[in-house]
Formats: C-alpha cells, structure tokens, sequence
C-alpha cells in the first residue's frame, strides 16, 4: 500500500516523529521534512535497518518558495515517491484579547496550504504511473469551531473537504487519499491548551493506529472511538443548542 518511499511532514516532533521511527524500523525509504531537522539526527545513527534509507529536509511547507527549492533537492535523490503523509501542523490558542490575522496567516499557511503545496509537486509523477498515495492530517475539530481553536478549526475544516473532493477526483487515476483525523495527542501544540483533553493519546499510540489503517487501506482513520463518536454528536445536534452548551463551558 505504502510502496517503498514515503515522504512525510512535520517528522521532527509529535506524530511525524513517532511515524517517521516506525516507517524506518518497517524499511522504508523515508523522505523527512521538517523546519527543525535536529531532532532527526538520533534516527540517523540509531537506524540498524540496512533495508530503509532515511535523508531529512529542512523546509517550511508555508512557503511555496522553500516547497519548490526542497522539491528539485527530494527529485534528485529519490525520483520516485509512493506515498506522502502531509503532517505538518500548527494551531494557537486564540483570544478576543490576542486576536490577530497572523495566527490565521501561520495557521492556514500550514495546515492547508503546505498540503496543497506538496501535492501539486508529487501530484504529476502518480498521475503518470497511475498509483500512489496521498494521506492528509486532519482532526476530528473539524467539526466545530471551538472556542479559543477558530483558526485551527477552520484550517481542519478546509483540509478534510478539501481531501474528501481529491479522494473522488483521483480515484480514476490509482491514486489513494486518506484522511486522517486523530483527537488529542500529546504534543507540543496540545501542550498549551488550557481545558481537559479526554482520552488524551501519546504521539506513539497514535502513529500505530495511523500505520494499520493505512496498511489495512482505509479511507478515514479516526480515533479515539469514544472522541468520535462524541463528534459526531456535537456535529449534528443543533447550532441554537451547541452555542447555548459551548458558552456554559468557558474556555478562553
């Protein structure tokens, strides 16, 4: 399903780090990118398996610019890619007193736009092979816009859609499109949230359930169960009561 070379974002901490271990450990060949490739260096000397190859990218996929230019450094040394896991994620607490488009701008610059960047790049060579896969990392906040989350939420939002669109346009040509959709985990982001986070998930977890709905070739791999299935239920129940239930809790 994976193929033998997987790129993927947001390797150096979280869940694409804990990704990025198990892809290498599995033998893959793996294409890291990350704006801090520090961290990746234990991997470098701590990988035994003369099966996978790991090489780490430093780039901000925010920018279309640093996209192109690690782009044309990936196509040399590896003109082949089978799979991408578009992780790259950012998200910031956001009051009424700390309102500023910035947060927007860093926000949707990375959550959307630095996936939709990386697709237009491997996007042609699947097209001609007909194969490959494509798998985003969304959120189950997608489905509200939570207090003191708007931008994150609404970055979310936008990704799902937007993957659930390519899913169908794509699948003529071969190509899979996965969304992943995890609830809380413990990372760095979550870190600064102020509010109990139920079921909370260590990034390790997280990236095993994530391996097996990819090898098992699901479509949308969401988790918790309980986190889900809560989701859902504040999906669908009215905006006038969801308002009225979200004010009485008081997050920001």
């Amino acid at each position: 399903m994976l193929g033998k070379t997987v790129l993927i974002t947001g390797a150096s901490r979280g869940i694409g780090f804990s990704l990025t271990k198990k892809l290498v450990d599995s033998g893959y060949n793996v294409v890291a990118i990350a704006r801090k490739t520090r961290r990746l260096e234990d991997l470098f000397t701590s990988n035994v398996n003369s099966n996978s190859k790991l090489k780490a990218y430093q780039c901000d996929v925010s920018s279309k610019e640093e996209v192109e230019n690690t782009w044309l450094k990936i196509s040399e040394e590896f003109p082949q890619i089978d799979s991408v896991i578009l992780n790259a994620g950012v998200g910031f607490l956001v009051t009424p007193k700390t309102y500023s488009a910035e947060f927007a701008e860093k926000t949707f610059g990375v959550n959307l736009m630095g996936v939709i960047y990386l697709i237009e790049k491997v996007l042609p060579q699947m097209l001609e092979r007909k194969s490959g896969l494509i798998a985003g990392v969304s959120s189950l906040a997608d489905a509200r816009g939570f207090s003191g989350s708007g931008f994150y939420c609404a970055s979310k939002a936008a990704l799902s859609t937007y993957l659930e669109g390519l899913r169908v346009e794509l699948h003529h040509y071969g190509i899979k499109v996965v969304t992943i959709k995890p609830g809380f985990v413990k990372t760095d982001m979550t870190a600064q949230n102020k509010f109990e986070m139920p079921f909370l998930m260590e990034p390790d977890k997280a990236a095993e359930i994530i391996m097996k709905g990819l090898k098992k070739g699901k479509r949308v791999i969401q988790f918790p169960l309980p986190t889900v299935l809560a989701v859902k239920l504040v999906k669908f129940i009215p905006d006038a009561l969801y308002e009225f239930l979200a004010k009485r809790t008081k997050i920001v």
